[in-house]
């Protein structure tokens, strides 16, 4: 290459290198990366809303946008007095420019006007939808989204997505004008009475008061309220947070840990559903409900866990991880679903294994602090003691099927056979 050459390449290096800030702006609100969608694009998607910009062009959603409408007016004409929508705008405002930040991929032509009444807009739905869920008399007569139920659903659904966010900053500065400020604790409790039927298993609570900017958006609120209870730091507890020496070894599936003389029992009341012990060859679970949502709700929670899981939060990962481990036939369904530890709203146990087995698709494998790494040890101790591993080669051997079983029932007989027709010649002699 040529000295001008060389002259003229290092010029738009640097020109490049000017635009380029000091920090890592601190962005909170991504789109999914193209592998998660590969799998299942629907289950990211919104199906009635959108919520910010990522999908504020999607045909399918524009008649939501009248809904929002209709719920900002009726909020500001039932105030006494009515109310200026040029408060809420001032307000947000105000936080415009913070809440830019947030996105990761903003449209470059997205002015400030535009991107303040999308968040008014918004973010007012949102709270009036969450008020009026919680209080039948703020309802209008003939409101549409709560003469049917699917609606409903598929707002709670929506509002949850990880694409499908507004800063919680935006949604706690709106609930300080429509209601009183400073009573976000009454805000927290709406939140998590509306979407407290999506989680499907215990342990959800509504999560503790703090200051609104340690919560990124709803998604993150209903993850931090989803928290397990606080692992025990002394030695030998089951979900104890170990980091792995060694590479870890997975566990077998339900069938595979009966053969090995592995029991489950399932705990109903009172602990969370991460909570899952290893104790004395019994493996203890708490119900999980699957239902049409669920796979969404866990896809975005995982999501969510991808970007955000260097605080080694990645509770919900984790037990997907673990779920395949023990899903993996029509028959580990049967098994758990017998015991209580499954509740298949989806019908088919082929369908259920074939979504609980996709949901670990393109993630990445548990770090050095997976959650069942001592259970998961604990399950193969068990599982290679001498007499558990000769009872489950002998069933899968023999007794899986009529023909096996007849195979060894015909071989015991015919060495009984042999062996008395021995005793009987060593009589007669």
């Amino acid at each position: 290459m040529d000295p001008d050459s060389i002259t003229e390449a290092s010029d738009r290096i640097n020109e490049k290198l000017k635009e380029v800030s000091g920090a890592q702006p601190e962005c909170t609100i991504y789109r999914v990366h193209r592998h998660l969608p590969d799998v299942n694009p629907k289950a990211y998607e919104p199906e009635v809303i959108a919520i910010g910009p990522y999908h504020n062009n999607s045909e399918h959603l524009k008649r939501m946008e009248g809904h929002k409408l209709r719920y900002l007016k009726q909020l500001l004409v039932t105030k006494d007095p009515p109310d200026d929508v040029g408060r809420y705008v001032a307000a947000v405002s105000r936080v415009e420019a913070e809440a830019r930040k947030c996105y990761a991929d903003l449209p470059e032509t997205l002015t400030p006007a535009e991107f303040v009444q999308m968040l008014v807009l918004d973010g007012c739905f949102i709270v009036q939808l969450v008020r009026k869920f919680k209080r039948v008399m703020l309802r209008e007569r003939n409101d549409p989204i709560f003469q049917m139920n699917w609606i409903i659903k598929s707002l709670q659904r929506d509002l949850m997505l990880f694409e499908n966010q507004l800063p919680f900053f935006v949604l706690c500065e709106l609930y300080d004008l429509i209601e009183s400020p400073g009573q976000h604790s009454r805000f927290w409790s709406l939140l998590f009475n509306f979407f407290t039927s999506l989680y499907p298993g215990q342990g959800s609570e509504p999560m503790p008061i703090v200051d609104p900017r340690q919560v990124k958006h709803l998604l993150d609120f209903l993850h931090q309220s989803w928290l397990p209870p606080p692992r025990c730091s002394s030695g030998g507890s089951n979900h104890e947070l170990i980091t792995l020496g060694t590479k870890l070894r997975f566990i077998g599936s339900a069938k595979r840990l009966e053969e090995a003389q592995v029991k489950f029992e399932n705990r109903p009341k009172g602990k969370s559903l991460f909570d899952v012990r290893f104790e004395k060859g019994v493996m203890i679970m708490a119900p999980l409900t699957i239902e049409d949502w669920t796979e969404s709700f866990l896809r975005n929670l995982i999501a969510y866990e991808q970007y955000f899981g260097h605080n080694q939060n990645n509770f919900v990962t984790d037990y997907v991880k673990f779920l395949v481990c023990i899903v993996g036939s029509s028959m580990d369904v049967e098994i758990l679903t017998r015991k209580g530890i499954i509740e298949n709203w989806l019908g088919d146990e082929d369908k259920l294994v074939e979504m609980v087995n996709k949901l670990s698709d393109s993630v990445a494998e548990p770090g050095n602090s997976f959650v069942y790494a001592k259970m998961f040890e604990d399950v193969h101790k068990h599982c290679t003691k001498p007499w558990n591993m000769w009872r489950a080669e002998l069933k899968r051997n023999y007794f899986n099927s009529p023909t096996s079983f007849i195979t060894l029932f015909a071989g015991l007989v015919g060495i009984y056979l042999s062996v008395m027709q021995t005793l009987i010649s060593i009589l007669e002699h």
